[in-house]
């Protein structure tokens, strides 16, 4: 599918750099917004890094991600605290303050640090560009967990009116895996928090959509994370729990497959005179097993084979 021209749309392969400059090329005039008040550094120079109060920083409530892993935040900022600020936090002007638009990690990280200023460039975003920018930033880094990946597809899609096909382009994924991902929505709320806290995969998560009553749904996926039962596992799981009577029906098959085996058995220590094991394998595949108490038992049972031959 081809990308729109001045647009985001040219996919996540061409870099958050490249795209953030294709959208101010895009804009004819900036916005007049009143400036705040910061350092004398800060110049109205929009492709510029400048260093402005970090107090004057704010994240967006429209950040798609919404949980921080605390360790990884405190080992940032002690990288900080050593040696700074390496990339600056992409901003854009509001009344009173900076609404960070990407690197909301670096500004929490350099709150731990106390640092008092900030290096930020400026921008200037269309709400639809500040969301899918904060989503692709974040996707670039992995920094997003199934849930509120799929939550910021869902927004593209309800709120900006875009098509499956152009967010798959935006965020360079396929159109299966954006939809994939947006089906974890349909999940038990349950289900979706042990999605977030990583006790199950996206893999069980997918397994148990099947499930549509949503006690079920939670019950099963406690279990799955209780055994510690693999994605095949949970699937065997979930075709159980859909088609009880199969299950009833597959152990009726294999009581009658066991009693034939028990004559079997049976037929063959009457032809012997001991005891006799057949170790099934799979369908049509297994193992005889002659027990013998002596040799002399060994040599009867070897010269009665022989004579058979």
């Amino acid at each position: 599918m081809t990308a729109k021209k001045g647009g985001l749309g040219r996919g996540l392969g061409r870099g958050l750099d490249a795209m953030i400059s294709d959208s101010s090329k895009s804009r004819q005039e900036e916005k007049k917004v009143e400036k705040p008040v910061v350092k004398e550094t800060d110049r109205d120079s929009r492709d510029h890094v400048i260093m402005v109060k970090i107090a004057q920083v704010e994240p967006s409530r429209k950040q798609p991600r919404k949980q921080f892993d605390e360790d990884a935040l405190l080992e940032l900022a002690e990288s900080i605290k050593q040696f700074g600020v390496l990339q600056p936090l992409l901003v854009q002007k509001k009344d009173d303050y900076y609404e960070i638009i990407a690197g909301e990690r670096r500004w929490r990280a350099s709150k731990l640090a106390g640092i008092k200023d900030i290096p930020v460039m400026v921008k200037d975003f269309s709400d639809q560009e500040a969301v899918e920018i904060s989503l692709i930033e974040n996707i670039q880094r992995e920094n997003l967990n199934p849930i509120e990946e799929a939550a910021a597809y869902k927004r593209l899609m309800e709120e900006f009116h875009l098509k499956q096909d152009t967010i798959a382009e935006r965020v360079s994924k396929s159109r299966t895996a954006v939809t994939n991902s947006m089906r974890l929505l349909k999940l038990d709320e349950r289900v979706q928090q042990m999605l977030i806290d990583e006790m199950l995969t996206t893999g069980h998560a997918r397994a148990l959509l099947a499930i549509e009553d949503k006690e079920l749904q939670h019950a099963a996926a406690v279990k799955v994370f209780d055994e510690k039962l693999s994605v095949r596992e949970t699937e065997k799981l979930v075709k159980e729990i859909l088609n009880p009577h199969e299950k009833e029906k597959e152990k009726e098959k294999d009581r009658a497959q066991d009693l034939v085996y028990e004559q079997l058995e049976e037929k063959i220590k009457g032809i012997i005179g001991s005891k006799v094991a057949i170790r099934r394998k799979s369908k049509d595949k297994g193992r005889i097993e002659i027990d013998y108490y002596s040799q002399e038992e060994l040599e009867r049972i070897v010269e009665l084979l022989e004579s058979i031959r």
